[in-house]
C-alpha cells in the first residue's frame, strides 16, 4: 500500500467479570447444555454488570491498550468506538470513553458496522495517519448483546456474550504493518440481522417493545448461506492483492459468530496452513469486539510473532464484510 505504513502498536481487552455458562443459558432458552455446545461449540460467555455499559467496557479495554503500548491517554489524536450497541443513540460513546480515561486530546466518533468494525476502524486510522503520521489513534469494539438478547428466540439468544477490545493504531517502520484491505457490503442482505426497532423508523414503543423488536434477530442458516458464499472469495481476493498465497498467512482471526461456522470458512478459504484463533468458546459472539477480542487473546499468548503475517476478517450486519492483512509489528 501507498504512503505511510500504519499498524497495531499495541492491543488490549476487557471482559465482565460475570462468566455465564451453558447451564444458565440453557435454562432461560429452554434447550439443553449439550445442544448448545454441539451447535456453536460455545462453552461460556461473559455478560456485563447492571452498572457496565459499552463505554465502560471500551474505557477499561482502551486503558489496558494504552498501558500496553506505554502511552498516557493524552498522547491520543483520535478514539474511534466500534459499537451496535452503545450506551445511547446520543452522544456518541467514543465522547463517554474519552470523558472517562482523560484523553482530552482525542476527536471521537463512533463507527456502526456491526460485525465488521473492528477492520472498518483500521482503515480509517489508516486514512487518518496518511495527513497526520505522527497521530495515534486508539480504535475500540465494545459490545454489551446480553441487554439486547431475545430468550424466546434460542438459536440467536445462546450466541451472543459482552466484551470490548482495543488497539493503538500508529505509523510502523517500513515493512511492517497493514499491506491490503477489501471492504464491502451488500445492502440487498440487510434483513438477515438487525435490531429492528429503537431508531427514527420504528422508534420506541409499547408495540415495539412487546413485539421484541429492540433485540436481536437473525436468521441464521441465510447468514451462514452468506458468509460461505461471500466471505472466502474476498479474502482471497485480498491475499493476492497482498502478493501473497494463502500458505504464506501465518495467522487467521475471523469474526467469531459459533464454531462450527469457524471451521466451515477456515476450510472454504483454503487457510489449512494458518493458525486459526479463536475465543468463541469462552466468550461466545461478541459482535464486533469478536475480531480484536481474539487478536489479544493471541496476541497476549505470545503467538503472534514480529514480522508474521496476520489476517483479519469481520463479517456480519449490514450485510458487510471487512478484512485486511497486515505484518506484525509488535515484539512479542
Amino acid at each position: 500500500m501507498t504512503g505511510y505504513p500504519v499498524g497495531i502498536l499495541a492491543t488490549g481487552s476487557y471482559v465482565p467479570k460475570e462468566e455465564v455458562g451453558n447451564e444458565e443459558v440453557a435454562r432461560r432458552v429452554g434447550a439443553t447444555e449439550e445442544w448448545i455446545e454441539r451447535k456453536t461449540h460455545i462453552r461460556s460467555r461473559r455478560w456485563a454488570a447492571p452498572d457496565e455499559a459499552a463505554s465502560d467496557l471500551g474505557a477499561r479495554a482502551g486503558e489496558d491498550a494504552l498501558a500496553r503500548a506505554g502511552v498516557g491517554p493524552e498522547r491520543i489524536d483520535y478514539i474511534i468506538v466500534s459499537t451496535g450497541t452503545g450506551d445511547s443513540p446520543q452522544p456518541p460513546t467514543a465522547c463517554l470513553v474519552q470523558d472517562a480515561i482523560d484523553a482530552r486530546n482525542a476527536a471521537c466518533f463512533d463507527i456502526s458496522v456491526a460485525c465488521s468494525g473492528f477492520v472498518y476502524g483500521l482503515e480509517l486510522a489508516r486514512a487518518l495517519l496518511q495527513r497526520r503520521p505522527e497521530a495515534l489513534v486508539l480504535l475500540i469494539s465494545s459490545e454489551v448483546y446480553s441487554r439486547f438478547a431475545n430468550f424466546a428466540d434460542r438459536r440467536t439468544a445462546v450466541l451472543l456474550g459482552d466484551g470490548a477490545a482495543a488497539a493503538v493504531v500508529g505509523v510502523v517502520p517500513e515493512g511492517y504493518g497493514i499491506t491490503a484491505v477489501d471492504l464491502s457490503s451488500a445492502g440487498d442482505a440487510h434483513e438477515l440481522l438487525k435490531i429492528e426497532a429503537g431508531g427514527s423508523r420504528l422508534p420506541a414503543s409499547h408495540e415495539t417493545v412487546d413485539a421484541a423488536a429492540h433485540t436481536v434477530s437473525m436468521d441464521g442458516r441465510g447468514v451462514r448461506d452468506f458468509v460461505l458464499a461471500n466471505v472466502p472469495p474476498v479474502l482471497s481476493r485480498l491475499i493476492r492483492a497482498a502478493g501473497l498465497e494463502p500458505d504464506g498467512i501465518d495467522h487467521f482471526v475471523p469474526h467469531q459468530p459459533n464454531g462450527a461456522l469457524i471451521d466451515e470458512l477456515a476450510a472454504a478459504s483454503g487457510l489449512s496452513g494458518a493458525i486459526t484463533h479463536r475465543t468463541v468458546e469462552k466468550y461466545a459472539n461478541v459482535g464486533s469486539s469478536s475480531v480484536p477480542l481474539t487478536l489479544d487473546d493471541a496476541n497476549r499468548s505470545g503467538q503472534l510473532k514480529k514480522g508474521d503475517t496476520v489476517l483479519l476478517a469481520g463479517f456480519g450486519g449490514g450485510m458487510a464484510v471487512g478484512a485486511c492483512v497486515m505484518r506484525w509489528a509488535v515484539e512479542s
